[in-house]
């Protein structure tokens, strides 16, 4: 007789989610975390770098009064209660990942390193732990590149750039994906100094019609972008305005020198330690090898969720909002034995700077690189109302539909654009016409007219054809 029904390793969102749902059906749980509750999304990722992104936004406001005729001074930044801030918000919310509300639900919660003994057993804090089935959770963490002159030079990461206790002079930044540029608007608004070095293009999985928005917003935010710019050593400097110092040496000799050194180039899977051959567990460099119901390939007592899951043919996606998703398909799948495969087709993606950039589904590129003849369909956000009020003179949103009017993606540049997305998602994933939402009845004025006029696009042509038109005049005759 196992010892649990259910072993999930990894306190994380999608580790929490799946012993939540798991408690909830009445199934013997063990819950295993060698560090914090709430893993990364809430002490590294989404909760301290929203926070710091609100106080950031303030400032920027603070800035921009001017433009409605309110005058204010140059804002100052008190980085020690901003940093109060920043916790407040994590232990506001920390209650709801805590060991005590998980004990609370007859979860057995184990504050230790786990790793597989056997197909059917994981070790954790000197226990051996038999299961039905087991969940790994465990996560992923920045990539630490190897370049040279990286082991002295002090450098940060997600996981440790909200404990600085001063403001950086100088922060450099390696990667110019979501994290590197919501983190660089950040610091730029709160007075630091700010470089990014990206090897490619900035938000490169994104429209480059989109990105061009985004990338004239951090300019104008004093952000400086070293695009097609790569890195070949670092170099520990005398930094003149506090800090460690660095200076970051390109391949093509520009040095840039400054005092904190950001890594952003990307996420791991924490395969480490876990000793998955025991397990019989496949993996690879991208996470846990499963199947696209997130069943291990080689041990169908285990299942992956989250961003260590690698489901063949899928990839992994590193998104709190998938790990909720996983915990959703796991129950179905692993707890009532129904068959469930990922279906990422609707799915969101954020990068939460100001103007936001949200993608929904395929972009352009992916679309037609799918095979798909595509009709794309833009409206400029600026050319709403409720923008031109506000003085936003900037956004699009972009539909790229089927010929029949079935939308495929979205792509969204605007204030607070991962509000519309859901809108978007729910249309992919529900496969509705976009005459759905060109007939949709919005609020006015909202900054969500932009995706209603730009659906409206598709019908207008054919509402103005010469057919139609004779119609028209036919049916004005009646009485």
């Amino acid at each position: 007789m196992p010892d649990f029904d259910v072993v999930v390793i990894g306190a994380g969102a999608a580790g929490l989610s799946t012993a939540a749902i798991s408690a909830g059906l009445g199934l013997k749980v063990a819950l295993v975390e060698r560090g914090v509750m709430g893993g990364d999304c809430l002490n590294y990722g989404c909760v301290p770098s929203k926070a710091l992104l609100a106080a950031a936004h303030a400032a920027a406001s603070a800035r921009r009064a001017g433009r409605f005729g309110i005058r204010l001074p140059e804002p100052e930044i008190d980085w020690q209660a901003l940093r109060a801030h920043i916790r407040g918000a994590i232990d506001t919310i920390a209650p709801i990942d805590s060991e005590a509300r998980f004990r609370g639900m007859g979860v057995e919660v184990i504050r230790a390193p786990a790793h597989f003994v056997a197909p059917d057993t994981v070790e954790a804090a000197g226990r051996r732990l038999t299961f039905r089935r087991c969940v790994i959770a465990a996560g992923s963490q920045a990539i630490v590149p190897d370049i040279p002159g990286l082991g002295p030079v002090p450098w940060l990461t997600n996981e440790t750039i909200f404990e600085l206790e001063d403001p950086p002079g100088h922060l450099i930044i390696l990667g110019g994906g979501p994290i590197g540029l919501e983190m660089a608007q950040a610091h730029a608004r709160l007075g630091c100094l700010v470089t990014v070095i990206e090897a490619g293009r900035i938000a490169g999985r994104d429209d480059p019609e989109l990105t061009d928005g985004l990338r004239r917003a951090l300019v104008r935010d004093g952000v400086t972008l070293l695009e097609g710019a790569k890195l070949s050593r670092v170099v520990s400097a005398r930094a003149e305005d506090g800090g460690p110092g660095l200076t970051a040496v390109l391949e093509d000799g520009r040095e840039i020198g400054g005092t904190h050194l950001l890594l952003a180039i990307g996420r791991a899977p924490r395969l480490a330690g876990l000793d998955l051959q025991a397990g019989q567990v496949q993996a690879t460099k991208a996470g846990i090898a499963t199947d696209a119901g997130l069943r291990s390939l080689t041990n169908r007592r285990v299942f992956a969720v989250g961003d260590i899951a690698d489901p063949q043919g899928i990839g992994p996606r590193a998104f709190t909002h998938v790990a909720s998703q996983h915990a959703s398909l796991l129950a179905r799948r692993m707890l009532f034995r129904l068959p469930a495969r990922l279906d990422y087709a609707a799915l969101p993606r954020v990068t939460y700077t100001d103007p936001e950039l949200a993608q929904i589904g395929l972009t352009e590129a992916e679309a037609r690189d799918a095979g798909h003849e595509v009709n794309i369909l833009r409206f400029p956000v600026a050319e709403t109302d409720r923008a031109v009020a506000e003085g936003i003179g900037e956004g699009l949103v972009k539909l790229v539909a089927t010929s029949k009017g079935r939308l495929l993606g979205a792509g969204i540049l605007a204030p607070h654009a991962g509000e519309m997305a859901g809108t978007f998602a729910l249309m992919i994933g529900r496969k509705l016409p976009l005459s759905a939402l060109a007939g949709l009845v919005l609020p006015y004025p909202t900054l969500a007219e932009a995706a209603k006029r730009a659906a409206g696009d598709f019908y207008t042509p054919k509402l103005l054809s010469p057919a139609v038109k004779r119609v028209v005049g036919l049916l004005k005759r009646l009485p």
